[in-house]
């Protein structure tokens, strides 16, 4: 065929099967990369190496009024969880799975604290906080503070939170609906993702209090 004779049968059906083989081509070159990545000895990097930068000092306020710090925590791994009081879904759902999870746990379930911190000091006040971790029959540590002082927080926890306005003037927050696990040391050990099954999420709290 000269370069100047037109493709035989359908134009498009000849456009869709180039664009197949270059999307193929392109496949297999990435395949082929991480291939040579991981077969040079390179690992995905585990949560643990992003220890030394999630978490560090904080100061809050608990259900009573007292001020609670980093120091509070020391010496005994714990869950910590960000949300808001008036959350419809994600936040009632986490604390009652990691209730649940406790009791799996059975004796170990002691060995780690559940603290839930909320993203919406402007309604969530001490006692309000305090009122609401008593609703999982476990015990959770809630804890909220000024604007200033959760600011600070999330920022040192990488946790996204943003507040959206509802109709007749009311609002919403999206908030990351991960759960941190952090060790003895206050070093994050790992990750609970809010789609993640019931066993895998055991299994890394297991992990936690070993």
């Amino acid at each position: 065929m000269k370069a100047d004779e037109p493709l035989e049968g359908n134009p498009a059906e000849g456009a869709r099967t180039l664009r197949m083989v270059l999307w193929l081509a392109v496949a297999l070159a990435g395949c082929l990369a991480l291939a040579a990545w991981f077969g040079s000895g390179h690992k995905a990097p585990e949560p643990a190496a992003y220890g030394d930068s999630v978490g560090g000092p904080f100061t809050l306020v608990a259900p009573d009024g007292s001020t609670v710090t980093q120091k509070d925590f020391a010496g005994k791994p714990y869950a910590i969880f960000f949300g808001f009081t008036r959350c419809p879904d994600v936040c009632p759902t986490t604390l009652a799975r990691m209730a649940r999870l406790r009791q799996q746990l059975g004796a170990d379930g002691d060995k780690f604290r559940i603290v839930f911190v909320s993203v919406d000091p402007e309604r969530d006040k001490p006692a309000d906080i305090g009122a609401y971790v008593d609703l999982f029959g476990t015990s959770i540590v809630g804890l909220t503070g000024s604007d200033e002082q959760i600011a600070a927080i999330v920022k040192a926890w990488h946790v996204f939170y943003d507040k959206v306005p509802q109709p007749g003037g009311d609002y919403t927050i999206d908030h990351t609906a991960s759960v941190f696990l952090m060790d003895r040391d206050g070093k994050l050990q790992s990750i609970i993702d809010h789609h993640e099954t019931e066993a895998a999420s055991l299994a890394k709290l297991q992990r936690l209090v070993s």
